[in-house]
């Protein structure tokens, strides 16, 4: 069946594509940053499965997938196959316009008459019976499934990672609960409270009890007015804009990149992977801000055997997080502005392990009165 999708940000069109692969761009400065398109002037075969290609990845990259707990029961209670391919996702996502709590990126039929406003999850509420299947792995009641809108579902639908988590909204804010068990639970609780003692723009990780279980709330931080990109979008645009993600960084905020991998090394993350990191972005124009607030503390204390630590995620080059953290802190310093409390940590081997790390750390600083390197 032929088509033609209009690509919008908030009620602008950013692009057209057709099944056959054809592309019209008419706002090259709002398209996604993980989206590439080409117009093809010269009928190039080659151009047009590109476009399909990478505009089906892009939708799919907008759906959950299989490896999350709970994605299968997820996909049954809205009906949607257990979608392994780019295509199969992509049909998901496009049938509830490919709208996130991420950004204000959408899609539409060609001639369809339907607005940002009119799909803005930001402003419809969410169900709060969809949360049972997100974050518990329940089934839907016969009533609730047949009450439920797509709109309902596209939050928890679009939201990516591994475990179990759903929005639900309280007195006009989202908030984002997580569970993945009593350990990564609790471990980020402490993370979250030991990050407050840093001078670093961070999501605040707060205990809740949903249906008996305990869980981490966190307040959502995208907005009308703001969106995020992950890293993972972020090389994807520079690949494709002649710079890097580390050049862009620089641009626009190694304080917060140094900061980082500091707090990263002090908590022993393991889990600061592309998706988890990225920058803040201006919706008025589609530009970076900075990066955004410091989030996913649920891995914390895992690499937590020696000094050294894991392999840093974050570096351009091979280093451990103990040498990501040391180059932070002489570069921007180590800006702790908290007291840290031992009471804080419940088993005696993460509390040595932490202050030992802090202790290693406090070496680096930069005599007061001198400039940082």
């Amino acid at each position: 069946m032929d088509w033609t999708y209009e690509i919008m940000h908030l009620d602008v069109v950013a692009a057209r594509i057709s099944s056959d692969g054809s592309c019209r761009i008419s706002a090259v400065s709002f398209l996604p940053w993980n989206l590439y398109l080409e117009e093809d002037p010269g009928q190039d075969l080659s151009i047009r499965i590109n476009n399909l290609t990478n505009f089906y990845y892009w939708c799919a990259s907008r759906v959950l997938t299989l490896d999350r707990v709970y994605a299968k029961e997820v996909l049954n209670a809205i009906g949607a196959v257990q979608a392994a391919t780019d295509r199969e996702r992509a049909g998901i996502s496009l049938s509830y316009h490919c709208v996130t709590l991420t950004d204000v990126f959408w899609v539409r039929k060609e001639g369809e008459q339907v607005s940002f406003s009119d799909l803005n999850l930001y402003e419809h509420s969410l169900s709060d019976a969809f949360v049972d299947v997100s974050l518990l792995g329940r089934n839907l009641t016969v009533e609730n499934a047949e009450l439920l809108k797509p709109a309902d579902a596209a939050g928890d639908v679009s939201t990516l990672g591994a475990v179990p988590k759903a929005w639900i909204r309280r007195g006009g804010l989202f908030y984002l609960l997580k569970d993945g068990g009593e350990r990564d639970v609790q471990a980020e609780l402490l993370a979250s409270r030991i990050a407050r003692c840093f001078d670093i723009e961070q999501v605040l990780y707060e205990p809740f009890v949903y249906s008996g279980v305990k869980v981490s709330s966190s307040r959502l931080i995208t907005s009308v007015e703001k969106s995020i990109v992950p890293m993972e979008y972020v090389e994807i645009y520079a690949a494709n804009h002649d710079t890097t993600g580390m050049a862009l960084i620089g641009q626009y905020d190694m304080y917060g990149y140094h900061m980082m991998n500091i707090i990263d090394y002090l908590i022993g993350n393991t889990d600061r992977h592309w998706g988890n990191w990225g920058f803040w972005i201006d919706n008025r124009t589609n530009l970076p801000i900075r990066l955004h607030p410091l989030m996913d503390f649920n891995k914390a204390f895992l690499a937590y055997e020696d000094l050294e630590g894991a392999r840093c995620l974050t570096a351009q080059k091979p280093m451990s997080q103990f040498e990501a953290a040391r180059q932070g802190v002489k570069a921007v310093g180590l800006n702790r502005i908290g007291e840290i409390r031992r009471e804080w940590f419940e088993d005696q081997a993460t509390e040595e392990m932490f202050f030992r790390r802090l202790r290693e750390l406090e070496k680096e600083q930069v005599p007061s009165g001198t400039t940082p390197a």
